[in-house]
């Protein structure tokens, strides 16, 4: 364990003299705005890939009166808002990480009993002669009625214990009433900024820490674009490194934020940093996701025995969006009411991306996407790995013109898979989506797209790296005629919506047939000027 007050800007000279540092300081204006005010009190939650550690170490390193740390932010965003020298080394900063506490105790009342230990140590080795007392709250009063100072406190990983201990209410209870106790309505905090995974535990109607404002994967608010790499970063470091945009974008996006900027909403295309960084480095767009969590987390949420779970999953991985509803999650892993509470917390995971504006999610790229196969192909979902397995053929049957393979392969994913029951052409695009899973491999699978005569039902769009593969515009019938679909997607000039693409492409319609419950495909090659 290292020094918790003040620790100065070692870890956040370390960050900025990494091979990729990403300009986020963007954030310290955030923060300055609240500091001293009734909004000071700020919970950041999201995933653990998205690079937590590394804001609360650049806060340290801006707040803390230790050093004058001025030359560090020097070539950063913040060196030019005005707020940059007021509030520069002007706090005593306690910085402290809950899982390196959690790990040296063995139950929650050892474990802060050696919190309050290690910092009380520290603030009487730097105020002797103010300090009488071995609580941790006087202790912290009586500093700040001599030097007037107040503390800036910085906790990451502050729901480690909602974690590792998902059974124990006792020790949540405790833990939460400690926080309170040391923080709420306490003078000497000018800020406490407090990052994890979860949002605040609630307890019955209200929460022990119902002061903190909260900024998470369904609602960021103005925090939202702190919360990974934005889209304009990412295409940035592809440029740098001479990397792939449309392969990064297609690996690791998905992640949609909104946020409302001077009465506007605004939405970030957000981007997993540590799995960005990682093919930044490497050259290689992969699944980097098992380097730090494994399937077998997701695998134990989604095979939970709720009404409508395994449907919501399979749709998803089918390119569909699920709507739910988050407002009964109990921001804890083992409290789930049913279904939606469950997705809720795939949210907070980053094993679901929030849609805000329709209250959805889906599963928001193919690195995540992937994660779903593995925890599926180790579980009882055997119809839905077939059918994945299935899909290569599938689509090398559409590159070889083979309508009636093309038929049968969905034939055959609709009768595998029972969750997915024809109602309507929706449907029907749902099971032909998952029919053609491997498409993603090389094309950008796009719904719905938007003609100026009418909606292309589904469009392959191959990325650059797979430029010789063709692009497909397919038509989806119900209960009409193949035929008419081919025809459809002529008249109405479907074609000309793919701008950036020239050359053959494959034009497909599919029909369901009601009454003898089969479908047909019609596919032919067209050329685009």
């Amino acid at each position: 364990m290292g020094s918790y007050l003040n620790p100065g800007g070692g870890m956040f000279k370390a960050c900025l003299r990494s091979k990729i540092y990403v300009d986020k300081s963007g954030l310290i204006a955030k923060t300055n705005e609240v500091l001293g005010t009734e909004q000071r009190f700020v919970c950041v939650s999201r995933p653990r890939r998205f690079g937590k550690s590394m804001a609360a170490n650049m806060l340290a390193a801006y707040y803390g009166r230790g050093e004058d740390s001025a030359e560090l932010f020097s070539a950063l965003r913040i060196h030019t808002d005005k707020s940059f020298r007021e509030h520069l080394n002007q706090y005593d900063v306690i910085r402290i990480n809950m899982q390196e506490f959690l790990s040296a105790a063995p139950d929650m009342d050892e474990m802060l009993k050696l919190l309050q230990k290690r910092i009380l140590r520290e603030l009487k080795m730097q105020y002797p002669d103010y300090i009488d007392s071995d609580y941790l709250v006087f202790a912290m009063q009586d500093v700040f009625a001599y030097t007037r100072h107040p503390f800036v406190i910085l906790i990451d990983e502050w729901d480690c214990i909602f974690r590792e201990f998902k059974q124990n209410m006792e020790a949540q209870k405790k833990y939460l009433d400690f926080l309170r106790v040391w923080l709420k309505d306490q003078e000497y905090v000018a800020l406490a900024y407090m990052t994890g995974i979860l949002p605040v535990k609630k307890y019955g109607s209200h929460s022990a820490l119902n002061m903190f404002t909260e900024y998470s994967m369904i609602n960021p608010r103005e925090m939202a674009e702190f919360f990974g790499f934005t889209e304009e970063e990412v295409k940035e470091l592809c440029s740098r490194y001479k990397r792939n945009f449309q392969e990064a974008q297609a690996w690791y996006d998905g992640y949609e934020l909104v946020a409302i900027e001077e009465g506007r909403k605004k939405t970030y295309s957000m981007y997993s940093p540590k799995s960005v960084v990682d093919a930044m480095l490497s050259g290689i767009f992969d699944n980097y996701w098992n380097q730090t969590e494994t399937y077998e987390a997701l695998k134990i949420y989604i095979r939970m025995n709720y009404d409508g779970l395994k449907d919501a999953v399979i749709r998803m991985l089918a390119g569909d969006k699920v709507q739910i509803n988050t407002g009964t999650f109990s921001n804890d892993m083992t409290t789930f009411q049913g279904k939606d509470d469950v997705l809720t917390l795939l949210v907070h995971l980053g094993y679901l991306s929030y849609h805000w504006p329709d209250k959805t999610v889906t599963i928001p790229n193919k690195e995540v996407s992937q994660e779903y196969i593995n925890a599926i192909s180790t579980m009882d979902w055997k119809e839905v790995i077939q059918s994945v397995e299935s899909s290569r053929k599938l689509l090398e049957a559409l590159w070889n013109l083979d309508g009636e393979a093309v038929a049968k392969g969905i034939d055959q994913a609709h009768r595998e898979i029972s969750v997915l029951q024809y109602n309507d052409e929706n449907s029907l695009s749902c099971t032909i989506n998952l029919a053609f899973y491997f498409a993603r491999e090389y094309y950008t699978v796009i719904r719905e797209l938007p003609t100026g005569k009418g909606f292309a039902d589904i469009c392959f769009i191959p990325r650059k790296l797979y430029a010789d593969k063709p692009a497909a515009v397919i038509e989806l019938k119900w209960d009409k005629d193949a035929h008419g679909a081919i025809s459809q997607i002529k008249e109405k000039q479907y074609v000309d919506a793919l701008k950036d693409y020239h050359g053959n492409l494959l034009l497909a319609g599919i029909n369901y047939d009601k009454k003898i419950k089969q479908h047909t495909c019609v596919i032919e090659r067209y050329h685009k000027q």
